[in-house]
């Protein structure tokens, strides 16, 4: 059935009823009554309702406290919001958004209701974050006139909201809403009907992911979390992100999600349904992957899983020298990390001339930070003294730590370990850069796989704080221990993992940005609703597609594969899109095209 045109434009709604008080409803009422909207708020009890409307004189003073209201203001827009028990009271609304909870038959019911109380020409908007909203249409006598209106949580301060069209939406109730976000300050994203939309349709799985992630023991909460706020820039960590969320909401969407999708990645983690039975669903409940000072608290508080202080105990091996092999970006930055800390370091590549050309990329990383008063010309000088460059590995016979940062190919890798075997004396501690290949493969390559370990640093090393250690089932004690006070040393926060694909990092980050690309594949949304969506509505420092063609496209691809094989998730398989432009030779921002156009550098 195709949506009906509407003769003529829906007049922009000025009264608007919000059913559903609790704490996104009551945001919402605060954003349309602050922008000088007649707001209706209704809910089923007293409580509620009373609740909301102390909720709304406390946020309104906050924002009059800080400057960003008047108090004539704010008594105007408490002035503009009345409440009530009774849903007969939308039917002066040209607008109504509903936020009851996540279930099919309380929505159908209010939208049923609706119908008999409400004018024709009125909008019923869902809030909805991963129902049907064509299943919700379907139930109203009027299916032309709903859409679903998902805005985020805190409604006030986050900026998207998704406006979601079913194949029953009229154009002109599209219109309507999407004007009135702008009037309210929003960026509004069009999406179609699809298990979680954009943004919780990326966000959601990938918080599952981290939830599995944890119930298998494979890294502890906090180095998950550490290790996706370090290296992917995120405000918050997925199992704190959960835990403020609520697991047993982020459980009922998944659920949703997946009786929607049927894909793996959105079937919730038994984890999430053994917290939830247990009543320990985050923040709320004082309890979730954390444990916290009180219910309702943000301050998180020792429990039994909270690792202890002063790591295992075991001693690490002495490290004064330390030998960088590689002359790429990432072993220049390596090799200066390690001076600015401190070490003598020896950077080898396979011939003096990379070496030299690799130390000169130093200096004018060094002279960057100079000019932007970092680094004093004294410390600078000093770091690059310590750096020695050299033509041959065989520099690296006294070394107390070898890195290697070479091409990321196994083949290549494993011949070089069995030449750090020959060169580097016993004890020395030899590291692989690796973000991909198995750590315990190019341990094997050696006489000595006790000594090998992972030390995966993110690029621009300089800047970035985070270190995968990644230990395998060879690696000994002390040898971890090392690279845990190495860090230290560097000022480099270190999670531990284990040696699989992906580590931590990559593991969670490729699978959500594959998702990305398979949505932009199917024509679901666009490459900047998307990248949108994910900044405005997830908090991610860069859009998916942002960071594709800053990572390349063929770098991605390549560590989707790799996922793939190891997991065998046919939901992990690489998107053909992907594929189709790794093969055209459009790889990002290094050969000027990518997702998008790029200037050649």
């Amino acid at each position: 059935m195709a949506a009906p045109l509407s003769p003529a434009p829906l007049p922009a709604p000025r009264t608007i009823a919000v059913v559903g008080l609790g704490t996104m409803g009551t945001g919402i009422t605060e954003v349309l009554a602050t922008a000088g909207r007649e707001v209706i708020g209704i809910d089923v009890g007293e409580a509620e309702t009373a609740r909301c409307v102390a909720a709304l004189a406390a946020a309104t003073a906050r924002s009059v406290e800080r400057g960003r209201l008047t108090e004539a203001e704010r008594t105007a827009a408490l002035g503009r919001f009345r409440t009530s028990t009774d849903l007969a009271a939308a039917a002066d609304a040209d607008l109504v958004i509903e936020v009851a909870p996540e279930s099919y038959e309380v929505k159908q019911q209010i939208f049923r209701e609706l119908d008999a109380i409400v004018r024709p020409t009125t909008i019923l908007a869902t809030g909805t974050n991963a129902l049907s909203v064509t299943r919700l249409a379907a139930e109203s006598a009027r299916p032309e006139r709903v859409l679903g209106l998902h805005f985020f949580n805190p409604a006030p301060a986050m900026k998207l909201v998704e406006v979601v069209s079913s194949v029953l939406t009229a154009p002109a109730a599209v219109t309507a809403v999407t004007d009135l976000a702008i009037g309210l300050g929003k960026e509004p994203v069009a999406v179609g009907d699809r298990p979680g939309f954009v943004a919780d349709g990326l966000l959601f799985g990938y918080l599952n992911q981290a939830a599995a992630m944890y119930e298998s023991k494979y890294a502890s909460r906090e180095d998950i979390d550490a290790a996706m706020r370090l290296g992917c820039g995120l405000p918050m960590g997925p199992l704190a992100l959960l835990d403020l969320i609520g697991v047993d909401t982020a459980r009922t969407v998944l659920e949703a999600m997946y009786a929607e999708s049927h894909d793996r990645l959105h079937a919730p983690a038994p984890i999430l349904r053994q917290l939830s039975e247990a009543g320990l669903t985050g923040r709320k409940a004082g309890r979730g992957f954390y444990t916290y000072e009180a219910p309702g608290s943000a301050v998180v508080v020792a429990d039994a899983a909270t690792p202890a202080v002063g790591g295992t105990g075991t001693a690490g091996r002495a490290v004064r020298s330390v030998g960088v092999a590689g002359s790429g970006t990432m072993a220049s930055g390596i090799a200066e990390v390690f001076a600015k800390a401190g070490f003598d370091v020896v950077l080898a590549a396979r011939s003096d001339d990379k070496a030299r050309t690799a130390k000169d990329r130093i200096g004018a990383s060094l002279a960057r930070s100079v000019a932007k008063g970092r680094l004093s010309e004294e410390d600078a000088a000093r770091t690059l003294e310590r750096i020695v460059p050299a033509g041959t590995y065989d520099a690296f016979a006294e070394v107390d730590l070898a890195v290697e940062a070479v091409a990321e190919d196994l083949d290549v890798k494993q011949e070089l370990f069995a030449a750090l075997d020959k060169v580097c004396r016993p004890g020395a501690v030899l590291a692989t850069t690796t973000s991909s290949l198995p750590v315990v493969a190019l341990a094997r390559a050696t006489s000595r796989p006790q000594d090998v370990v992972g030390m995966h640093f993110f690029n621009p090393a300089p800047a970035m704080k985070l270190v995968e250690v990644v230990r395998t089932v060879l690696t000994g004690d002390d040898v971890h221990a090392t690279v845990h006070e190495v860090c230290a040393r560097v000022r480099k926060h270190p999670v531990d993992c284990g040696d699989r694909a992906g580590f931590i990092v990559n593991a969670l980050l490729f699978p959500y940005l594959n998702n990305a690309i398979k949505m932009v594949q199917e024509h679901y949304a666009s490459l900047d609703d998307i990248d949108a969506a994910m900044k405005l509505g997830g908090g991610y420092p860069m859009g998916p597609f942002e960071l594709l063609d800053v990572v390349g496209l063929d770098v991605s691809l390549a560590i989707e594969q790799v996922l793939h094989r190891e997991f065998r998730d046919p939901g992990l398989a690489p998107a053909p899109l992907l594929e189709h432009l790794v093969a055209a030779g459009c790889l990002g921002r290094k050969t000027g095209r990518g997702f998008r156009e790029h200037a050649r550098r």
